[in-house]
This record gives structure tokens, C-alpha cells and sequence, in this order.
């Protein structure tokens, strides 16, 4: 089960990236521009970008320095977060693009940059909020590898777009905290740490039966039936 997880892990995040290079050869090998799949804020033509944006580069460094970390970045939280992870992608994909459609400055914003920082974001401010040592854990992680990202969100550089950077974080945290309430693992409990029984005995009852766990039940031992052969020893 453990291995199948994780193929599944590398498969998803490895065919996004691939997407990304496909976009980025077509384009190369067609000799054109595609400048224009990106997001064109509070224009009508602008709205295509919201999906295709992220399969579009200015340059082969702009592609590379966003592939690994929308490798490593997919990959963790499929892992860890599971259960809500169609959703996170999904919904801050749309939401990020749309944002930047309202807001941002009129020009093209092209790029997977959004979408890192949503998902690091969700991933920064998942561990706190949850209080679990192992997303914490996941969160410090992503302040290690990505701590330099805040910078992308302050203006310094008119040709990067700084307003998906923030606006990619900022539905990132918001993920984070509708999504916080949601198990994503059950963490192993002993018996002197569990406070209410009931959910853990109802799924139990599911499985085994409904007084598999009243102690006054009696069970009868197993009888085991022993056959004796006897043979009559020759003179």
C-alpha cells in the first residue's frame, strides 16, 4: 500500500511537470508565442489564461526554476494531505487565476509561480494550524527549501509577477484554514491518551459485531478432541 502511495505521489506530480516542458517545446518548436494563454486582468480573452497559464514560460529559465519545486510541492502535499488534495489543487488553481484576472496589472501573467506559492502556503500554514508534529514538521520543511519565496511577493521586479506570487499564497492560507479541520491520518492513540471511546468502539461494532467488546460476554473455550490409538504390542 505504502509503495503504491507513492507512485502514485511521483506519477501525478512528474506528468504536471511534464505538462509544463510539453507546453514549453510546442511553443519552441511552432517558433511562436505563447504569451497569449496567460491572464489578462478584466479582459473577456483574459479568462483562458486561469487554466492555461501555468503551462506557459517566458524562457527555458523561468521553466526550470519552477519545475522542481512544483515536482516536490505536489508530491508533499498528495502525501500528506490526501483527502483534500484534488480539492486544494483545484480550488486554488481557479482561485489564484481569478484573483489575479481582478486585480493584478494589465499584462500578460504567465507562469506555474502561482500555483508554488499557493501550495506552499497551504502547506506552511497547515502544520500550525493542525498542531500535528508531523505537519509541523512538513511546514518547517517548506520554510527550509522555500523560506526565500516571500520576497516574490513584494514588487521589486516589474517582470515577474509578484501579484500571482501573493494572491497564490494568500488562497493558500485560506485553504489551509477551511481545510483544517479535515483528518487527513489517523494519529495512533494508546488507550490512556483517548478521551471518547464511542467512534473507535462504533467502527469497531461495524467490523466484529456489536458486543465484541462488553467484557461480561462470555465465550466458551475452544474444545479440542484428542484421539488416542492404541496398538497391541506383538510378543
Amino acid at each position: 500500500m505504502v509503495s503504491k502511495n507513492i507512485r502514485n505521489v511521483f506519477t501525478f506530480s512528474a506528468l504536471f511537470v511534464v505538462l509544463m516542458w510539453l507546453g514549453y517545446f510546442i511553443e519552441i518548436q511552432m517558433n511562436a508565442d505563447f504569451g497569449f494563454l496567460g491572464v489578462y486582468p478584466r479582459e473577456a480573452f483574459g479568462l483562458v489564461g486561469i487554466i492555461t497559464s501555468p503551462f506557459v514560460h517566458g524562457d527555458m529559465n523561468h521553466l526550470i526554476s519552477n519545475s522542481l519545486p512544483m515536482f516536490m510541492l505536489i508530491a508533499m502535499v498528495y502525501f500528506f494531505y490526501r483527502p483534500v488534495f484534488y480539492k486544494v489543487m483545484g480550488y486554488g488553481w481557479l482561485i489564484t487565476g481569478f484573483w489575479v484576472w481582478v486585480a493584478a496589472r494589465p499584462s500578460y501573467h504567465i507562469g506555474a509561480s502561482g500555483l508554488i506559492y499557493m501550495l506552499a502556503a497551504f502547506l506552511f500554514w497547515s502544520g500550525f494550524l493542525r498542531r500535528s508534529y508531523r505537519h509541523m514538521a512538513v511546514s518547517l520543511t517548506i520554510v527550509f527549501l522555500y523560506g526565500s519565496l516571500i520576497w516574490g511577493v513584494f514588487p521589486f521586479d516589474w517582470k515577474i509577477s509578484w501579484e500571482s506570487h501573493l494572491l497564490g499564497g494568500v488562497s493558500g492560507t485560506m485553504l489551509a484554514i477551511y481545510y483544517r479541520k479535515v483528518i487527513v491520518f489517523r494519529e495512533k492513540k494508546y488507550s490512556w491518551e483517548v478521551e471518547d471511546e464511542s467512534e473507535d468502539i462504533a467502527e469497531l461494532e461495524q467490523r466484529f459485531g456489536e458486543r465484541y467488546w462488553d467484557p461480561n460476554r462470555k465465550v466458551d473455550p475452544p474444545q479440542t478432541i484428542i484421539n488416542y490409538i492404541f496398538k497391541q504390542k506383538d510378543d
